[in-house]
């Protein structure tokens, strides 16, 4: 059925075309993409319930993408997510029961609302925070069934980051976890030893890094980027956030022998293992004690030092590395 032209004073028929506008939302100017339908008849502006709803959706998307406001969609997400239900979620959120059901019609969030829906979707952890704090606000099956999907989230998010992280990552996260405190100088020590003695024991190295000759020892550039924050300090991070997927169980046993035979030593200390040890030295020659470099320390120099080291210490299995790490140390002490 055709509008009514109040100018025309007849039904007729109408073109629609679009412009770029301009308007004041809780004093920010949007921009925005309106419709405007005219009479075909007279050219006059008329009124068009469908068009109207349209420049209203406009003016409200344009408005969230300006101040960075969560969308419909993504709230909708959220409570998919959780499976507990939009009344039972604002609860949980710490809200009014029907603050939700509102968002999802169509009310604009405040920004700081805004930013918890966007927490709760990217950290599963943070939610299960707000959820402890205010679960006796909700039934103990609504609880159940969140708690399940919070659950089944952080592993999803586990295997994620399995798939991204590389061996080496894997292999520095276990040795944070298995030593009661290590400082990155301490830890670039271990992970060249947790290198070596996979290599001369298993006949394979843990990961594909190579480390450089610097003047404090090898060290592996990308870990140390990411712990240099910490200087002589020892790394402090989450427990959360480990994961262990990558290493077999007979390559987490080589790493709890190397934390137990070098871990007990400091990062100084280790540092002069090293620098008597031909890869290490062999890299540095010509180089002053104190000039920086990055010189590789080659794969096959580290293979072939640790197989004499192996072979001289009649190493059988991992609990023989004891015996080299007792010698090193008496030769630098």
């Amino acid at each position: 059925m055709l509008p009514f032209c109040d100018h025309c004073e007849d039904v007729v028929d109408f073109d629609v075309t679009s412009m770029t506008k301009q308007k004041i939302i809780k004093g920010k100017e949007v921009s925005y993409l309106a419709d405007e339908a005219r009479c075909r008849e007279c050219g006059s502006l008329m009124f068009i319930a469908e068009v109207h709803d349209k420049n209203l959706k406009q003016i409200n998307d344009s408005y969230r993408t300006l101040e960075d406001l969560i969308t419909v969609p993504e709230i909708e997400k959220a409570v998919e997510m959780f499976g507990i239900g939009k009344r039972p979620l604002s609860l949980v959120l710490g809200w009014g029961e029907a603050t939700l059901t509102r968002y999802i019609d169509g009310q604009m969030p405040t920004k700081q609302y805004s930013l918890t829906l966007k927490k709760i979707i990217e950290d599963p952890e943070y939610m299960d925070e707000l959820l402890e704090l205010n679960k006796g606000k909700i039934t103990q099956s609504t609880y159940t069934n969140c708690k399940q999907s919070i659950s089944e989230l952080k592993k999803r998010n586990l295997d994620s980051n399995s798939s991204n992280q590389k061996k080496i990552d894997s292999v520095v996260q276990y040795l944070l976890y298995k030593c009661v405190e290590i400082t990155p100088l301490a830890l670039q020590k271990l992970l060249y030893y947790s290198q070596a003695f996979n290599c001369a024991i298993n006949k394979e190295f843990l990961f594909e890094d190579d480390c450089e000759a610097w003047v404090h020892g090898p060290v592996y550039k990308t870990i140390y980027e990411k712990y240099k924050g910490y200087g002589y300090n020892p790394i402090e991070e989450e427990l959360n956030v480990y994961n262990f997927k990558l290493l077999t169980n007979d390559e987490k046993d080589l790493l709890d022998s190397i934390v137990n035979n070098f871990g007990c030593y400091s990062g100084k200390v280790l540092e002069e293992m090293t620098h008597i040890e031909s890869p290490w030295k062999d890299m540095r020659k010509g180089l002053r004690d104190d000039e920086p470099s990055n010189r590789v320390i080659s794969k096959e120099s580290i293979e072939n030092y640790f197989s004499e080291i192996k072979n001289k210490h009649s190493m059988v299995n991992i609990s023989d590395i004891r015996d080299y790490s007792s010698d090193i140390f008496m030769k630098t002490h």
